[in-house]
This record gives structure tokens, C-alpha cells and sequence, in this order.
């Protein structure tokens, strides 16, 4: 799957929303991102899923950007933690090869999610595969290492996800425990109460700073990529 950056129509065609087994295909390398805070290095986990295409081609499906870290606070460690099942052990928070992933199965939860005009497919859940015949991976799949830097450059272009100024998981937290960290480096519950508990009474605030207006911005994204309900009855029309 291949797209440009040019403007012009766009060909690239996201996972199907889904709800079934995939198979971890490739761990990226780590690349430059640029974000409105700044640079970063990060990498993304690719799956194959039974989703087929008309020509009878697996669809991929890819995380998030991830940044190279096991923090507890991470978003990486947060999605292992769903995907195993458990959290790390006291040995694989010492030491964790992403290379141990490829060939991992798991269940996940794909929905979709529209942003500036464009439809997106996001891993909303992920959490262990405990079938008896796991997926296997097609085989067809050329990982990312392996492949020429202009093709890794074509490729990473296609990921699926969103990586501008504007991605909510890049909005910085500025109230509670978790002031300082990005929007998407937190769990599922932690968005979950900053929706519930401080949201509505931001948006009842006439005259919001300007951290506030993109913090409501961004947990109102979140809140509809997640599937959290915004209790509308506290928000003022």
C-alpha cells in the first residue's frame, strides 16, 4: 500500500471496522516524526488481519506511533498491557524486544474514526488470542527493514495513522495527576475521567485558556475514537 503526500485524490484504503484475530507482522524501525511538540523517534506495530481485499490481498492494519519506551505512563506499555493480558514481567520491563512481537497473535477491535475529511482505522481494543489455531501470517508481507529507504519512505507515508499538529494524542495534559504528558500516552480510563470529571466544566468556562480550548478539542476526539460517551446534558448549547 503506497501513498503520496501530494494533495489529490487519495487511493489509500482503510481497514474495514473489525472485530477478530490479527498477527503481528512487523515492529517498524524507528523514524523521525514530527509533531507540534517537537521531533520524535518512533515506530509502529503492524498486523495482518482476515480481512481480504477484492484481490484476495490481507488487509494491514497499523498502530499508533509509538515512542521507544516501557514507562509505566507509556503508550506502548499501556497497549502490551491490553495485548498480553497482564502487565510486563519484572524481566521484560528489564529487557523487551519488540522483535518478540512478530508472529504474536491477538484479538482487536478496529473502528474508524473521521478527521479533516479523511477516514482513519484504529485499533480500539486489543487484548490477548487464546484460540486454538492461531493466525499465521500470509507471508506476503515485506517488513519494513527489509525493504529499500525509498519504498520506507512510500510505505510509512501509508501507515494509517495521523501524525500532524493537529492528532489529539499529541495534546498536552494540563490538569491533574497527569499534567505534562501527551493526550494518547495515557489509558483508556484516564481519558475516560478527564471526559467524564473535567470536561464539562471546561466547556462551561466563557473565557477558557488557550491549553484548555486544545485539551477540550482533543478529549472530544478521543472521546469519539474510544466510543466514550460526552454526557451532553452538562455541555452548554
Amino acid at each position: 500500500m503506497k501513498l503520496s503526500s501530494n494533495s489529490g485524490p487519495s487511493t489509500f484504503e482503510p481497514h474495514p471496522e473489525y472485530d477478530g484475530v490479527a498477527v503481528c507482522v512487523d515492529v517498524t524501525p524507528l523514524k523521525t516524526t514530527q509533531s507540534s511538540f517537537g521531533e520524535r523517534e518512533t515506530f509502529r506495530v503492524v498486523f495482518e488481519t482476515t480481512e481480504t481485499r477484492e484481490d484476495g490481498s490481507r488487509f494491514l492494519l497499523f498502530s499508533r506511533n509509538f515512542t521507544a519506551s516501557i514507562h509505566e505512563k507509556s503508550a506502548f506499555r499501556q497497549f502490551l498491557r491490553q495485548w498480553y493480558g497482564r502487565d510486563l514481567s519484572v524481566a521484560e520491563q528489564a529487557e523487551f524486544d519488540t522483535e518478540s512481537l512478530v508472529g504474536r497473535t491477538a484479538k482487536v477491535s478496529v473502528v474508524h474514526a473521521e478527521w479533516q475529511g479523511k477516514t482513519f482505522a484504529n485499533i480500539g481494543l486489543i487484548r490477548p488470542d487464546r484460540s486454538d489455531n492461531p493466525l499465521k501470517p500470509c507471508g506476503k508481507y515485506v517488513r519494513v527493514k527489509d525493504r529499500k529507504p525509498k519504498d520506507d519512505e512510500q510505505f510509512r507515508a501509508a501507515a494509517g495513522g495521523k501524525d500532524d499538529s493537529t492528532d489529539w494524542r499529541r495534546t498536552k495534559v494540563h490538569v491533574g495527576k497527569h499534567s505534562g504528558l501527551d493526550l494518547g500516552d495515557l489509558d483508556r480510563e484516564s481519558v475516560e475521567a478527564l471526559v467524564v470529571r473535567w470536561l464539562p466544566d471546561a466547556m462551561e468556562n466563557p473565557k477558557p485558556l488557550k491549553a484548555d480550548r486544545e485539551l477540550i478539542d482533543a478529549l472530544q476526539a478521543a472521546a469519539e475514537v474510544l466510543g466514550i460517551e460526552i454526557d451532553e446534558d452538562n455541555i452548554p448549547f
